[in-house]
């Protein structure tokens, strides 16, 4: 009887500790489970480097093409944004146009085409990049335009001009709404950067520099890293 007794008590303890063990290992499966499954947070970027092609957009007193600068920043952004883990999709990565073979209408194939990868992209943010012209040489300054009818834009538009003040001197002050094909082709929020003038021979100058579109290139990235709530050096 003794032994009995010995024998079932020795089998409830064995119970007990596979119970034990049975449930500790199902909550940390459940845990681990949890945590694995979990996404990263993941922020996009479309940049946009306007113009292209036979569509050379405005020329300065060097013989300068807009087309050509804006590729040179858009790409600094995209490698500047990229070393931040945040996903870059171009609508152009070279000088040509969007439009295919050149005829009647290829100015709107091309805006079609930029849509056309924009929203493909589903991203968080649309950055179009473009230089300035004005038949005054006086008129100077980076300038950022924000998708109309959308707060989100308009807020990340002033927060990105503030930091241009900040950074690239001679910025303007206040940013615009801009009724552009660019902005208004998607959901997403946009804004479209006049870099700079090229009418005005200062500004020319600096524009065609690597440095300057380097300094143009870091200040949007920390206006889009602070719209993503990141930080940057």
């Amino acid at each position: 009887m003794i032994a009995v007794v010995k024998n079932l008590k020795k089998t409830l303890l064995y119970l007990l500790v596979f119970t034990v063990l049975f449930v500790s290992n199902a909550a940390m499966a459940i845990s681990v489970s949890s945590v694995s499954t979990t996404p990263l947070p993941r922020f996009s970027v479309v940049i946009d480097a306007g113009h292209g092609g036979v569509d050379s957009g405005c020329v300065g007193s060097l013989g300068v093409y807009e087309r050509d600068i804006n590729l040179n920043i858009a790409q600094k952004l995209g490698n500047l944004l990229n070393t931040l883990g945040i996903t870059v999709t171009y609508t152009r990565t070279n000088a040509d146009g969007l439009y295919g073979t050149f005829a009647s209408g290829h100015k709107m194939r091309d805006m079609r085409a930029r849509e056309a990868i924009i929203k493909e992209a589903n991203a968080n943010l649309v950055v179009s990049i473009h230089l300035n012209s004005y038949t005054n040489e006086q008129a100077h300054g980076a300038q950022v335009f924000y998708k109309i009818d959308s707060d989100v834009s308009q807020e990340f538009g002033q927060q990105l001009q503030d930091i241009f003040r900040e950074k690239v001197e001679g910025s303007r002050a206040e940013s615009m709404p801009g009724d552009f094909y660019i902005l208004n082709c998607s959901s997403t929020p946009g804004v479209l950067v006049e870099c700079g003038f090229l009418s005005n021979p200062a500004e020319e100058a600096k524009l065609i520099t690597s440095e300057y579109q380097e300094q143009i290139a870091y200040t949007i990235m920390c206006g889009i890293v602070g719209y993503f709530g990141l930080t940057a050096e």
